[in-house]
């Protein structure tokens, strides 16, 4: 499958993005100066880029717990996101939502999800928005392993292929849901799933973006095209805990050093473009360079930026809207 080169340039510096998002987090967090929980997406970058690159700004995402990738890679920006993880003002949800609850609907991004399974009902409300108004426009839901299992997961896969509706199903697949191992909690394959739905079924590697990006590619294609839904399948590893400050005590000793050795998705990335001489490697020093010039501008900043403040408290909360005209809706 043929890749522009600037779609490529564009991915590795998505991934790239996310990787020292994440990393700095990691260290950031450790100081106690960010509220709540924090989960990371380091390992898992090529599954959020490689699905997002065949997405347009009409499309809408879903996200879940772990969530700054799906946001980078659908054009979120990095210093609205790092200042409403620090509870700044400033931030993307004017710091009243944090890490766990980032969104940014311009970007059709609707959000992260501290509700296991949260995110596949969004989509299907999405999807037939874009279905009832004939834009062209899919919508995605990444979900967990662990939220496969999740009544409100398995009624939205349902739902899609009653009322035939674009969008795609994100199964990202880390082998664990929490601490219990896939291998345990889930039963059957999510191949027999989706085909208990009539749906079809694509499996891919997620180290490897060129998978992920021809095979959700083919997914997404098949429900713009007005064809019903797709689970999309990727399988992928976390290299840290759970939430920050898990021991990970449930994973084999080598387990993440093997992971980070051997399927680190921006180093299998890089080694390809660069042997088929799409890339010098100095050009992706200088993408490396920029984002953690662009990584450490947004920490600086949203550390000075202000806090919401008491009159805040109810701003946001509810919304008023305008009496619909007569007859709006008919054509």
């Amino acid at each position: 499958m043929q890749i522009a080169r600037e779609t490529l340039l564009r991915s590795y510096r998505a991934m790239r993005t996310i990787r020292m998002f994440e990393e700095r987090l990691h260290v950031e967090f450790a100081t106690g100066e960010i509220p709540g929980f924090v989960h990371l997406y380091c390992g898992e970058e090529a599954s959020a880029v490689g699905v997002c690159a065949n997405l347009t700004d009409n499309d809408t995402i879903a996200s879940t717990h772990r969530g700054h990738g799906h946001c980078i890679a659908k054009g979120v920006g990095v210093a609205g996101m790092m200042a409403e993880i620090y509870g700044r003002s400033t931030g993307v949800c004017r710091g009243k939502g944090g890490s766990m609850h980032i969104a940014d609907l311009a970007c059709g991004m609707l959000g992260a999800n501290g509700i296991v399974g949260g995110g596949p009902p969004l989509i299907c409300g999405a999807a037939l928005s874009h279905k009832t108004l004939r834009d062209g426009g899919v919508a995605v839901a990444f979900y967990g392993d662990g939220a496969s299992n999740e009544g409100s997961t398995l009624e939205s896969l349902n739902l899609a292929s009653v009322w035939n509706l674009p969008a795609v199903f994100v199964v990202e697949d880390n082998g664990y849901g929490e601490a219990t191992g896939a291998s345990y909690a889930c039963a059957g394959t999510q191949q027999a799933r989706a085909a208990g739905f009539g749906m079809p079924y694509i499996e891919c590697d997620g180290s490897d973006y060129f998978a992920v990006h021809q095979a959700a590619g083919e997914a997404i294609a098949h429900a713009r095209e007005g064809k019903g839904p797709v689970m999309l399948h990727v399988h992928l590893q976390r290299w840290y805990g759970h939430f920050e400050g898990d021991a990970m005590t449930y994973r084999a000793a080598d387990e993440v050093a093997d992971a980070r050795r051997d399927h680190d998705c921006l180093k299998l990335f890089r080694t390809r473009v660069t042997e088929a001489g799409l890339f010098e490697g100095s050009e992706l020093d200088e993408v490396d360079a920029a984002v953690a010039d662009e990584i450490e501008a947004a920490v600086v900043q949203a550390k000075d930026d202000p806090l919401p403040q008491s009159a805040d408290l109810l701003a946001d909360v509810y919304v008023r809207y305008r009496p619909v005209p007569p007859n709006a809706w008919k054509t």
